[in-house]
Order: structure tokens, then sequence, then C-alpha cells
């Protein structure tokens, strides 16, 4: 039986195919639909609520709490609106779960910097997408960040530029096809952009995932159906 994992604020599953990708059972949890998510299984509902309630009947939880409050592509632009501050008190509920877990978001975002993932770390990907990373009751080793390579593709005044990387944010205007966003971000099940910018590689979570299989049974994390000895 494959380990669970609670994939929270899951939007489309840009984290769940990695770690399914990795080995685990991946359930979803998210206050609106998703009918395009690719997880095993998904669950509507307040993501902080569900894993205070059910986080620890899982081995690993993933959260991406929204990001607006702290996205440098709105924080010129908020004009007196109000995000959600998320990030304490889903921190909250998962040390309470008592289970490993991780949050993810972006660099500007309040939480610890165990580990910055970014797209030239992965040979496949074609995107410049940093994203920092806070782990209890597990570690993963940090790559070696890459130096960038060359500029971003896309229009600009009229003119496409070619580049190694591909911008994959905003609505699209000058940035390219959905299909250059598909393959730059590893993402094939959703060809909406707003799921696809919403969203990180997976090849981000693959590469958690496969660090945490390997230390749950070393931490003590056994998986909750099975009894300890």
């Amino acid at each position: 039986m494959k380990p669970r994992l609670l994939d929270g604020f899951c939007g489309v599953g840009g984290a769940a195919r990695g770690y399914q990708r990795a080995g685990f059972h991946v359930v979803g949890v998210d206050i609106a639909p998703q009918p395009r998510y690719c997880g095993d299984e998904f669950v509507r509902g307040d993501a902080v609520e569900f894993i205070a309630e059910h986080g620890h009947e899982f081995d690993f939880i993933h959260v991406s709490p929204p990001c607006q409050a702290h996205s440098t592509l709105t924080l010129g632009t908020n004009q007196g609106r109000a995000y959600p501050e998320l990030i304490p008190v889903t921190r909250r509920v998962l040390q309470a779960s008592g289970r490993p877990y991780v949050i993810e978001n972006v660099p500007s975002a309040p939480i610890r910097r165990d580990l910055m993932l970014c797209g030239v770390m992965f040979p496949e990907l074609a995107v410049l997408r940093h994203r920092w990373f806070e782990f209890g009751g597990v570690y993963v080793e940090q790559p070696e960040h890459p130096a960038h390579r060359g500029r971003v593709a896309g229009f600009r005044h009229g003119t496409w530029y070619e580049g190694p990387y591909v911008a994959v944010y905003g609505k699209g205007g000058g940035k390219g096809p959905v299909s250059l966003w598909q393959k730059a971000m590893g993402i094939d099940w959703t060809s909406a952009r707003r799921e696809i910018r919403q969203a990180i590689p997976p090849a981000y979570t693959e590469y958690i995932g496969r660090s945490v299989l390997a230390q749950l049974p070393a931490a003590g994390f056994t998986p909750p159906h099975t009894p300890r000895r």
C-alpha cells in the first residue's frame, strides 16, 4: 500500500503529480472545485479545517497556502485589496497533527527557508520559478542552483525574442501559447492558463517526495493505518 499524502490548497495538482511520481497516494483538498485535479482523490473543503480534523491520518502533508498577499506580481497592484494570511494558522494545525509536513510558497512569504527550488535545477523545465519550502519532521537537501543561462522568451513591442525560459504568469499576452506553458512547467493535464500559472512544477515535489519517502521509517513516522509494534 502506498503512503498517503495530504495535498492542502491543492489547486489543479502541480504538487500532486510530482508526489504521485515519487510513490505517494495523494488526497487533495481545496475550497474551490477542481474538476481537473490530477491527484488520486479530491475533497472539496477548507484545507485548514481538514488538516485539523484528519491530518494525523496521513503519512506526510504538503500545503501551498494562497500567496497573493506576498507575491511580487501583486504587491504593487493590490490597490487596497485584502488577501487572507493563512500561513500562521496552517502552520499551527500542521504542528498539532504530529505528522511530517512541508509548507511551499513564494520567496517573499513568511516561511522558514529550508529549501529553495528553481526551474534551472531540472533539465526538463523551462521556467525560472523560485519557490521556498519549510519542513517539519523531515529534511531535504538543497541542490546546487545553476546560473540562469539566458533571457525569457516572449513578445516585446511586437517582436518575438527567443530564450531558454518561459514567462508563466499573467493572462498570456505576449508570453507564448498554452502549449509552451505546459511544456515549460511539465504540466499536461490542463490547458487553463490560470491553473498552470498558479501551480508549481511537478518536478519540484517529485524531488521532495523521493527524499521524504526515504526518511519516513527512520524518523519513526509509520503509516497511520499500520499499528506500531
